[in-house]
């Protein structure tokens, strides 16, 4: 593949990925939208991200690109022989910058909500970032780790299953994994998403902003990536040759 053309699909991909995963979260929690007149719940983020994520890696493989969207997934593969490691590092730049943009556009559409939101009503980190039900770091990282690996070993799993399928399988996979393990953590999955939303959130200029809340930055960037490197790990271990 050519590089030019990963760095454009990863970026535009996790771009759009933040773009719904964020923009649902907005819609669920800053007053007076439309979403929140009709009483969201859970299921209403777990669909609204899975849609999401299948749209973003539909986008992101017809870009040419391998759309991991994922720094988490970049470097599991890499530490598996699956991917050039020379590309780890521009490639995860990229995902980070794209989600950064994706949770940017999100702000600028939900702009007048965010100025008639203040933080005890909803104007939250956790719009565009991760934060846990229970804080205890230690079992928080954990979560993130087990979460994780269920997704990484179901997309090394999928197989001929998967043939034309892929993003929408994936997809799914987000809904069942937020069903399953995501109500911890909000389930990260990957530091993309995290990082560069929490980043955005921090330095841009959104009205009535809440804690961004950095302390815990470090779980859903160490979880995922232990989690799915454990997972290609297993892989290569225990799966036919």
């Amino acid at each position: 593949m050519d590089t030019t053309q990963i760095l454009i699909s990863e970026f535009i991909g996790t771009a759009v990925l933040m773009a719904f995963g964020s923009g649902t979260n907005a819609s669920v929690l800053l007053k007076n939208t439309l979403a929140k007149a009709f009483n969201p719940n859970w299921m209403t983020i777990m669909f609204g991200w899975a849609f999401g994520v299948a749209f973003a890696v539909y986008i992101g493989i017809a870009l040419g690109g391998p759309a991991h969207l994922n720094p988490a997934l970049t470097i599991a593969l890499a530490a598996g022989g699956m991917f050039p490691w020379e590309q780890v590092i521009p490639v995860s730049l990229a995902q980070i910058a794209g989600a950064f943009v994706g949770s940017a556009l999100v702000m600028l559409h939900y702009y007048p909500h965010f100025k008639q939101t203040k933080e005890d009503e909803g104007n939250v980190v956790g719009i565009f970032a991760t934060a846990p039900t229970s804080d205890n770091r230690i079992l928080n990282v954990i979560s993130e780790i087990i979460a994780t690996f269920m997704f990484m070993l179901a997309i090394l799993c999928l197989g001929k299953m998967g043939d034309g399928l892929f993003p929408f399988i994936v997809g799914v996979l987000v809904a069942a994994i937020g069903l399953s393990f995501g109500s911890t953590t909000g389930f990260a999955l990957n530091p993309a998403r995290d990082f560069g939303p929490r980043l955005a959130y921090t330095v841009l200029p959104v009205p009535n902003r809440g804690a961004t809340n950095w302390a815990y930055a470090w779980v859903p960037i160490i979880g995922p990536i232990v989690g799915a490197s454990a997972a290609v790990g297993l892989f290569l271990l225990v799966a036919p040759k």
